[in-house]
C-alpha cells in the first residue's frame, strides 16, 4: 500500500504539472492525481500478471516440445519444478487478480509477449533457475517462496528492457516502479489464491486516501501565500536560482505546519528532505532543511502553527 512520502512525491508532481501548465481547473488536476495515483496499483497488477505469463509460457514450451517428431526422453518426461511452484500455482489460480486485468481493461502480455520470453530466458539462464530445477529435494513452500522471491529481486526488477517498456506504457510509471518493486517484495509471501485484489487496497486507510486530495487542494490554493516567508529566508538568493521543486516542497511544507494540525513538523521536514535529494539538485536536501527551520521557529513565535497533541513541534 502506499506510504505517505509516496503520497507527497504524486502531489508534488502534480503541483509542479499545474504551475507549468498554468492551469486553474483544480477539479480537473485533481481527477488527474486520482488517476496518477490509480495507475499505481495498475502496474502492481501487471507486475504479478508477469509471473503468470512466464509460468505458462515454460508450460507451453514444455507441450511443444513434448510433441517434436525426434522428442528426447527429457522432453517427454519434463521437470515441472518450475511450472509447479506452488505460488505461482496460487497465483495463476487466482480469480481476482484475472477479475482485475479484465474490468480495468489492463494491457495483456499477450500482445507483447517479447517481454515475456526476454524474462523468462534471463530466468533459464540464471544460477537460481538452475538450482532450482535440478535439487533433489523436494522443496518447502517457504522455499520455493525464497525461489520466487530471489528471480524477482535480482532478475525482474532490476531489468532495464522492462522499465523502458513500463515507461512506454505510462510516464507516471517511471517513478512508480521502485516503489511497485518494493511492494510485491513485502507482499509475496500474503498472495495466495484466494487474495482480493482491489484498488481500495491501495490506500492504508481512509485518512491516508484523504491526505492525498487535502494536500494537493491546499497546496494548490495556498501556495502563493508562502512568497514572502520564503524570501524572508533567503535574502540572498535570487528567485531564479531557486529550483522550482524546491519552491514547491517548501510550500507544501508550511502548508502541513499551518493546515494539518496532527502531523509532526519534524516528520515533515524529514520527508521533504528526502523527497528533494531524490527530485531536486544535490544540495537541495541541506537548502529546504535550513529555510523550514528558520520558518518552523519563526512561524512557532508568532503561534501561526497549532499542533494537537503533544510533541508534535
Amino acid at each position: 500500500m502506499l506510504n505517505r512520502r509516496h503520497i507527497r512525491v504524486k502531489v508534488m508532481q502534480s503541483v509542479y504539472a499545474m504551475i507549468q501548465s498554468k492551469s486553474d481547473d483544480l477539479a480537473k488536476e485533481e481527477k488527474f492525481l486520482e488517476f496518477s495515483i490509480s495507475g499505481i496499483y495498475d502496474l502492481y497488477i501487471l507486475m504479478l500478471s508477469l509471473f503468470i505469463e512466464i509460468r505458462n509460457l515454460a508450460e507451453v514450451n514444455q507441450e511443444i516440445a513434448k510433441k517434436k517428431h525426434l522428442a528426447t526422453s527429457e522432453e517427454l518426461n519434463p521437470n515441472r519444478k518450475f511450472i509447479d511452484n506452488q505460488w505461482l500455482q496460487n497465483l495463476n489460480n487466482n480469480s481476482s487478480l484475472q477479475s482485475y486485468i479484465k474490468d480495468y481493461k489492463l494491457v495483456s502480455w499477450k500482445e507483447d509477449n517479447e517481454y515475456v520470453r526476454l524474462i523468462f530466458d534471463q530466468i533459464k539462464k540464471s544460477d537460481i533457475y538452475e538450482n532450482y530445477i535440478n535439487s533433489d529435494n523436494v522443496l518447502s513452500y517457504k522455499q520455493e517462496l525464497e525461489f520466487i522471491n530471489d528471480i524477482y529481486t535480482k532478475i525482474i526488477a532490476p531489468n532495464e528492457k522492462l522499465f523502458d517498456y513500463f515507461e512506454g506504457k505510462k510516464l507516471s510509471w517511471v517513478d512508480d516502479i521502485p516503489f511497485v518493486n518494493t511492494w510485491i517484495l513485502k507482499n509475496l509471501k500474503k498472495i495466495k489464491s484466494d487474495t482480493n485484489f482491489s484498488k481500495e487496497k491501495l490506500y492504508k486507510d481512509e485518512d491516508d486516501k484523504k491526505f492525498v486530495i487535502d494536500l494537493f487542494k491546499k497546496t494548490a490554493l495556498h501556495h502563493t501565500e508562502f512568497n514572502n516567508d520564503i524570501d524572508r529566508m533567503t535574502p540572498n538568493w535570487d528567485t531564479d536560482r531557486i529550483a522550482e521543486v524546491d519552491f514547491i516542497l517548501m510550500k507544501m511544507a508550511l502548508i502541513e505546519f499551518v493546515h494539518f494540525p496532527s502531523i509532526p513538523t519534524r516528520v515533515t521536514i524529514n520527508e521533504y528532505i528526502e523527497i528533494a535529494k531524490d527530485y531536486s539538485t544535490v544540495k537541495s536536501g541541506f537548502f529546504i532543511n535550513g529555510v523550514l527551520d528558520k520558518l518552523l521557529k519563526d512561524y512557532t513565535v508568532t503561534n501561526r502553527i497549532q499542533k494537537i497533541g503533544r510533541g508534535l513541534l
